[in-house]
């Protein structure tokens, strides 16, 4: 499979680059059981898949179902028949393993500009539950807030405030992405945001009347060195963990004031640029994020449960 793996890979790469200059040069792919598949005029395609387990207290069962495979197909110049043949490839895969049906996924992370992929993805159960979005590292025009709310950088004092609004943007997540609240949820936001305000990370609060009211938790990511780095171009990328703003001061600019004081520290930073993932099935953030000057890199395409793949 060697050869023909990286022949694939090759005339993927450069097709991709094509669709979309902001992808990285190259994607290493990782260790996983090799598939095969041919199309119906014999040409082979192929991919790599993995299979996860998320343990109970594992941060992933946040975003993940307890048993996670992911598919990487190598379709080379055949987006749309390779992807179909790959796909039909991983659905035996995962009947002859045995996944199970409760709490799994299969999920596919593809470049979001490859429509042609889009549309096998389609036919065989996926939605499109995630984009990996990027912007310009420039900073955006000041922004007035409505009433007497104040913006400051957060410090370790601020832990239950944090984490107490990360939960409000979890549960709102759950409901239209492939997010899940678990019992833990709280426990592993607690330890997260710990680490993130005692290392000095770029974590800001908004506060009206003494009362924090919205959160934005960023950070960086040196890509393609950190881990999900790998799907950006090499640099210094400024990274957006979770923005959340209570039910009751939404509509106000605290979203975007938050997001001014992000940007401005990247644009001083020289990062190479800002990255972030969003819900597309989000009605909150499917509308945010683009007015921010996002727009999506990579699409994360996934069936739940993963038996369900058809």
């Amino acid at each position: 499979m060697v050869t023909t793996a990286q022949d694939l890979l090759a005339a993927q790469s450069a097709r991709l680059a094509a669709l979309d200059p902001e992808l990285p040069p190259e994607f290493p792919l990782p260790t996983g059981e090799p598939l095969m598949a041919r199309l119906d005029t014999g040409e082979p395609v192929a991919g790599l898949v993995l299979c996860s387990d998320n343990p109970p207290g594992s941060v992933r069962r946040l975003w993940q179902a307890a048993t996670a495979v992911e598919l990487f197909p190598l379709v080379g110049e055949q987006p749309r028949r390779g992807m179909d043949a790959v796909l039909a490839a991983c659905r035996q895969w995962i009947s002859a393993r045995g996944i199970p049906e409760a709490d799994s996924s299969c999920a596919v992370v593809w470049p979001s500009r490859d429509v042609q992929a889009t549309r096998a993805l389609l036919e065989h159960g996926f939605v499109p539950l995630s984009c990996l979005a990027v912007r310009a590292p420039s900073p955006p025009e000041d922004t007035e807030l409505s009433g007497t709310v104040n913006v400051r950088r957060a410090g370790p004092a601020d832990v239950d405030a944090v984490v107490d609004l990360g939960l409000v943007e979890l549960d709102y997540a759950a409901l239209v992405g492939g997010s899940t609240n678990r019992p833990d949820a709280a426990r592993l936001k607690r330890a997260a945001a710990t680490v993130r305000l005692h290392a000095g990370d770029p974590v800001w609060l908004a506060e009206r009347g003494g009362e924090a009211i919205g959160v934005a938790e960023c950070g960086w990511v040196d890509g393609p060195l950190s881990t999900g780095g790998n799907r950006l171009r090499p640099g210094t990328w400024g990274y957006v963990n979770c923005v959340s703003v209570r039910e009751n001061a939404r509509g106000a600019g605290v979203g975007q004031r938050l997001m001014a004081e992000a940007h401005a520290e990247f644009a001083r930073a020289g990062v190479t640029g800002c990255f972030l993932y969003y819900n597309p099935p989000n009605p909150l953030s499917s509308v945010f994020w683009p007015r921010q000057g996002y727009r999506p890199l990579w699409t994360t395409w996934e069936v739940r449960p993963a038996t369900a793949l058809r």
